[in-house]
């Protein structure tokens, strides 16, 4: 898969099939998306690619008022990657790009710079200056810049469309199940593991610190979870874990999102590995403690929690 930013561009320019969106968790609604892109480039004989933006507009225009990401964007090349895409066209999302037309996004960016001729969107698509651009402009300018539209509908489970605010909702309450049945896959974080303060092997439950990418993560709490990159040689091979994500306000008054992971019977350094956490299950929200020594009492009963749930799934 190769991957495309706005200032650059491929040699050789090549008819594509296209969808554009921002992506945000790669759920199973976007996964329709994709397989449709999929099958269409294979029958026409070319690449199937997918169009987002960095940042997302709302988060250039309001970014105190931006739903948080499900996400990062190394997250969601890696997720757009497991759908076959053979390539990814990122814009940087910024005053400039805003200001496009809704017909020199046709005419510049979709035909002249992008070869597109086959080009899928959803049914609520809207693009160019203050989303003036919609599904019937696209189908009505198409066929003088030479490519053919679809319209995909809304997918949907139990008569409800999947989104990523539907994930946002069900993360912020906890509801993991919900998640990963939107989402087709457990909710994950990945990163890659830092040196922290070392409190946890102190309190005896020895932690991977993994830099966290998300300034607002969609949950908090403790979690029983599955980590996967813990063994190179065996990277699809789960470590089953109690996860901490969260401000720690035990340990710090103002403290950033923090994403900490005890592995079970693990005592290899995995310093620098880059590893990914499935979230699985929610023991319970963060806490504050008096001391450090209640602190691991009740670490040793969320380690004993998780094992258990951990047990029960397999």
């Amino acid at each position: 898969m190769q991957i495309w930013r706005s200032k650059s561009s491929p040699n050789n320019k090549v008819p594509i099939a296209l969808t554009i969106g921002n992506f945000d968790g790669v759920h199973l609604g976007h996964q329709a998306i994709l397989s449709r892109l999929r099958n269409a480039a294979d029958k026409l004989g070319i690449a199937a690619c997918a169009m987002t933006f960095e940042p997302h507009p709302r988060e250039f225009f309001a970014p105190d008022q931006a739903p948080t990401r499900l996400t990062s964007l190394r997250e969601k090349f890696e997720q757009l990657a497991k759908s076959n895409v053979d390539c990814i066209r990122v814009y940087r999302f910024n005053y400039d790009f805003a200001k496009i037309s809704p017909e020199e996004f046709i005419s510049q960016l979709l035909q002249k710079e992008l070869s597109v001729r086959w080009l899928l969107v959803g049914d609520d698509f809207r693009f160019g200056a203050r989303r003036a651009g919609d599904v019937t402009m696209l189908k009505a300018l198409s066929k003088q810049h030479g490519f053919e539209v679809e319209e995909m509908p809304s997918f949907l489970i139990d008569g409800q469309r999947v989104s990523s605010s539907r994930i946002r909702e069900a993360l912020e309450d906890g509801d993991l199940q919900t998640a990963h049945r939107l989402l087709g896959r457990p909710y994950s974080m990945s990163g890659r593991v830092i040196n922290g303060d070392k409190l946890g092997k102190k309190l005896g439950f020895p932690t991977a610190n993994i830099h966290v990418k998300h300034n607002r993560p969609p949950l908090s709490g403790i979690f029983a979870v599955n980590v996967y990159g813990a063994n190179k040689s065996t990277p699809f091979l789960a470590f089953p874990g109690v996860a901490s994500l969260g401000v720690r306000p035990t340990v710090h008054e103002n403290g950033k999102p923090t994403l900490e992971v005890h592995l079970f019977d693990f005592d290899r350094p995995i310093y620098g590995y880059h590893l990914q956490v499935d979230f699985l299950h929610k023991l319970r929200d963060e806490e504050k403690y008096p001391d450090l020594d209640t602190l691991a009492r009740q670490i040793h009963k969320d380690v004993i929690q998780a094992k258990s749930f951990l047990h029960s799934i397999k």
